[in-house]
């Protein structure tokens, strides 16, 4: 038993990294700031770097994804418990990440904890522990991002605007702008049609927007678009801290491996989930939710992570994958640009995970 829960404990990880690695770096994908596998290659690396930290900054939520104080010592001492919850959470993040859905892996483990314990022989629930300690920051964090987005971004904004830092749309063949005009992307027609006559079948073009002006003396492109790389590390290094514990928690409920054991092993199993099965997710973060451009992607970026460390630092599961969509969903509210559809069909499936994964995680726990 203990051998399949390490097993199922890391499978678990690896549908973790596919559904949750991008969503830090999406904002890079989506502006056209970079390339998907550039983009990839940096979640995959700050996401590493906040698992690790996790090892000595992320101990409230070892605790609270054990199960203790939630359900009954004799509960979450047992085996069986966290591999029925983790194949409860696997499947269902599994299962959205084939169909492109941004889901909360939190969400997900909060329903296998609930179903697991509730059909178990001496399953109870802290009702007080699960309402304040994961309900409520699990409902809140997304309003709160959208919020702190709505303020964020229009600041930003006037603060560009007043720096004298204005946006342009280049033509890109490759990396090379061959066409520039004043303007966000609605120029970009304009530009592409200017410029057919020089383009060869088969070329691949882009429509980008970028910033002219200066910061300090120096040009304003390379900074915001360091600013841009740097918040989206902060996003997936947020992620890494928040998202590793709560998965080796259950190796640790089950006293099936140490604490820094499962913490690393966790860590490794997201990665490679993340490298081989994040594209789809990807495309949903970056394309489909609103358009983006590089100040907008900074802006999203900055509000997720500085709420997911912030509650990561207080043991609060909040889920990363709602307060990235929440700033997105800000981001598209501001600028009028928000696919309604899309985010429609991503609430429902947030609506959905908890209540599938807790069915799984009770048939889970009486198969076992």
């Amino acid at each position: 038993m203990e051998f399949l829960a390490i097993a199922v404990g890391l499978v678990l990880a690896c549908a973790n990294g596919a559904n949750d690695n991008f969503k830090g770096v999406a904002t890079l994908f989506g502006s056209g700031t970079t390339t998907y596998r550039r983009s990839l290659s940096w979640a995959t690396l700050t996401t590493a770097a906040g698992s690790i930290t996790a090892l000595v900054m992320a101990r409230g939520l070892l605790a609270a994804f054990s199960g203790k104080g939630l359900v009954p010592p004799e509960l979450v001492a047992d085996p069986r418990f966290p591999t029925a919850v983790a194949l409860a959470a696997g499947t269902t993040v599994f299962l959205a990440t084939r169909l492109g859905f941004p889901v909360s892996t939190t969400h997900a483990l909060t329903g296998g904890l609930v179903g697991a314990a509730l059909s178990a022989p001496c399953g109870e629930i802290d009702l007080g522990k699960l309402v304040n300690g994961f309900v409520l920051p699990l409902l809140s964090s997304p309003f709160v991002a959208i919020l702190a987005t709505l303020v964020l971004y229009p600041t930003l904004r006037y603060a560009r605007r007043r720096m004298g830092i204005e946006p342009e749309t280049c033509l890109c063949v490759g990396d090379e702008g061959v066409a520039v005009v004043p303007g966000m992307a609605q120029a970009a027609p304009v530009v592409s049609a200017s410029m057919t006559p020089i383009l060869g079948v088969g070329t691949t073009t882009t429509c980008r927007v970028r910033y002219a002006g200066q910061v300090l003396g120096i040009s304003a492109r390379p900074v915001l678009d360091a600013a841009h790389y740097l918040s989206a590390g902060m996003v997936g290094f947020a992620r890494g801290l928040n998202d590793t514990p709560k998965i080796a928690a259950l190796l640790l409920g089950g006293q099936i491996l140490a604490p820094n054991t499962g913490i690393v092993s966790v860590a490794l199993a997201m990665g490679v989930g993340g490298w081989l099965g994040a594209r789809r997710v990807a495309e949903t973060m970056s394309k489909r939710i609103t358009a983006l451009n590089p100040g907008q992607g900074f802006t999203a970026n900055a509000v997720t992570s500085l709420l997911v460390v912030g509650a990561s630092s207080l043991g609060l599961p909040v889920s990363t994958t709602h307060v990235s969509c929440g700033a997105l969903f800000g981001i598209g509210a501001v600028s009028g640009r928000a696919r309604g559809k899309v985010i429609g069909e991503i609430l429902l499936a947030w609506m959905l995970t908890l209540p599938i994964a807790a069915l799984l995680g009770a048939l889970a726990m009486r198969v076992a």
